[in-house]
């Protein structure tokens, strides 16, 4: 006997994936429980990259005060590709995965965070290293702007306002008019640009290439950005301004000192682990899901201020640390209470 007709419509219209339109989802994307794999592993790596990251920014600090920039660059990228290509490649695809019909955006990609770390360094140079992180910190609200307007993903009013008290929790520490906002502050807020650009370009490539070809790409072109840099500025006669940034950048290459081996060997694994747990994160979970996570480096760099350089935070920059942590946590909550935690694949073409 053939089916009643209404039951045959209400089976098909259950079949059908039921979707509510929440403020921080887009349509476009499927929506998963909280306990998403890839959201959750994605959340993990932007915390482990932030802390690698954190390490890297103290030890270049630490160093910056006896070496050129692009040696210290040079060095650590050398060191952090040889851990690349002996343990990392060989455990994610193997080193045919470095084939790519991407090099272009690749290059691009590469040459976005070499202008973030080169100007970021340059900042750590003059700047105490919570100052200079705080300020650094517009770039993952920068990172949930471009996601609205380069990747189309949907941003509701309540995540919006959590990023506007995260801004200004950015300015309270840039405290315009203060001793802190020169020239140099600039340069930590021109790396965040470009670090934002970085990730928009990750999410872009990520759904074809692995975290480990992205991370071999990005410090192929440090060190060839820093041998050139090197060829140019590498002699010194450029140097002696009295300005520690400029300092940094144009000081002469000179042999490193006993002790300091162990760190350059640090920097360069914190960096190639940091490269690519970050380019984890944004391969596995949404630009504005990812990025509040990168806050935790704002407590780590002032610990390190505080027991490698003696900089210790004052109320204005106690207020201003809370404002952006608060902001990123929010973020979390929202995500969390609803239930939307969503996979970083793009939608399968039909």
């Amino acid at each position: 006997m053939r089916p009643e007709r209404p039951r045959r419509r209400k089976q098909a219209r259950h079949a059908v994936p039921f979707r509510i339109h929440y403020p921080s989802v887009s349509p476009e994307f499927p929506l998963t429980t909280p306990t998403s794999k890839a959201s959750l592993f994605g959340v993990l790596s932007a915390l482990v990259a932030s802390f690698f990251f954190s390490f890297n920014d103290m030890s270049i600090k630490f160093l910056s005060g006896d070496y050129a920039l692009h040696q210290v660059v040079l060095i650590r990228s050398s060191l952090g590709m040889l851990f690349l290509l002996v343990f990392l490649i060989p455990f994610d695809g193997g080193f045919r995965t470095l084939k790519t019909k991407r090099l272009r955006s690749h290059l691009f990609r590469g040459l976005c965070v070499v202008f973030a770390n080169m100007t970021f360094f340059l900042g750590l140079a003059a700047m105490p290293l919570a100052d200079a992180v705080a300020i650094f910190f517009v770039a993952p609200l920068i990172i949930t702007v471009f996601s609205v307007i380069f990747l189309g993903e949907t941003v509701g009013p309540r995540r919006w306002g959590a990023v506007a008290v995260g801004m200004l929790g950015v300015i309270v520490m840039m405290r315009p008019g203060g001793d802190s906002f020169q020239v140099t502050a600039l340069l930590p807020l021109a790396a965040a640009f470009g670090y934002a650009a970085l990730h928009i370009m990750t999410r872009k490539i990520g759904d074809t290439e692995s975290a480990s070809t992205l991370t071999f790409y990005i410090q192929l072109t440090f060190i060839v950005v820093s041998i050139l840099m090197g060829l140019v500025l590498g002699d010194g006669r450029f140097a002696g301004s009295g300005d520690a940034s400029l300092d940094f950048l144009l000081r002469e290459w000179s042999a490193p000192k006993t002790g300091d081996y162990v760190v350059f060997g640090l920097i360069g694994l914190a960096s190639t682990l940091g490269g690519y747990f970050i380019s984890q994160a944004y391969k596995l979970a949404e630009a504005g899901l990812a990025a509040p996570f990168e806050y935790v480096a704002l407590p780590l760099a002032i610990f390190w201020g505080v027991v490698v350089f003696g900089e210790w935070p004052d109320a204005i920059a106690w207020v201003g640390i809370s404002l952006i942590l608060g902001s990123g946590l929010y973020t979390f909550w929202r995500e969390a209470v609803h239930g939307q935690m969503i996979t970083a694949r793009r939608p399968k073409r039909r």
